[in-house]
């Protein structure tokens, strides 16, 4: 067995560690991650150009900086699917209602930012559906959630940027203070999924996928309470209408690097 160091530029928070699993998945005996030095440790079997190129097929750069034969690797986490059904049916839960709060919410106050993160929770809450049918079968259909997943997010991340457009071209009156209390909310919720899944994000690809939107998901909620602020200082709607384009960017970034997973 060999054990190999990686700097990858560009990982420096929870999502992009977990988009390294998700890659490695099945070919990495054992993983650690030091987030500020951007580097990964793999203990694995095959060479470490493959492990070293499926590191760079997603984008985030990968340099090898050691490569040696190692004793063994660190101790293997034991999935508990009752445990991750558990998790998965209060995200489910969780998401589903904030999707509500923020549709009724930006359709009231006329906020794209606050329409587009409810439509992301919307796809967050179909993405738990999905999972909780992967809980406990094999690594085979858990790419497979993960990717219907990631397919959801395209599809909503076109929907999102054709909503923007909409605001922009017919013009809204938009509610600084609405957006502001429901994000907070919102950015609340989603730190409580967080919490959820932290236990459970080194189990299959179907978890890993749930905590790459979620982090993604508090970067929007702040986004939109700085947008609100923004609002409400400059006397224009158009903060709201960038944040909600950046929520649809995010959105389509994160579902093109999951559909490039491969096992």
């Amino acid at each position: 067995m060999l054990r190999s160091t990686f700097r990858v530029g560009d990982m420096d928070c929870p999502a992009e560690e977990a988009l390294v699993c998700m890659e490695l998945d099945g070919l990495a005996r054992g993983l650690e991650f030091d987030l500020g030095a951007r580097t990964v440790t793999v203990w694995h079997a095959a060479a470490a150009d493959e492990i070293e190129a499926r590191i760079a097929r997603l984008g985030m750069g990968a340099e090898r900086v050691a490569s040696g034969p190692a004793a063994g690797a660190p101790a293997a986490r034991v999935e508990d699917p009752v445990a991750e059904r558990r998790a998965l049916r209060w995200l489910l839960v969780i998401n589903a209602a904030m999707f509500v709060i923020e549709g009724l919410a930006g359709w009231w106050a006329e906020s794209s930012g606050l329409l587009a993160d409810g439509l992301d929770m919307f796809a967050d809450a179909a993405v738990y559906a999905v999972a909780l049918y992967a809980v406990g079968r094999g690594a085979a259909l858990q790419l497979k959630a993960a990717r219907f997943a990631g397919v959801l997010q395209l599809l909503l991340g076109l929907g999102l940027f054709g909503q923007v457009a909409d605001h922009v071209l017919y013009g809204s009156e938009t509610l600084a203070g609405a957006m502001m209390g429901v994000s907070l909310l919102a950015l609340v919720a989603n730190v409580a999924c967080m919490v959820l899944i932290a236990g459970h994000r080194d189990g299959g690809a179907h978890m890993k996928a749930s905590y790459i939107f979620t982090a993604n998901d508090a970067l929007a909620n702040l986004g939109v309470i700085v947008a609100g602020a923004l609002v409400a200082w400059l006397g224009s709607p158009w903060p709201d209408w960038v944040v909600g384009s950046i929520i649809g960017a995010m959105v389509l970034a994160g579902a093109w690097r999951i559909l490039r997973l491969r096992h």
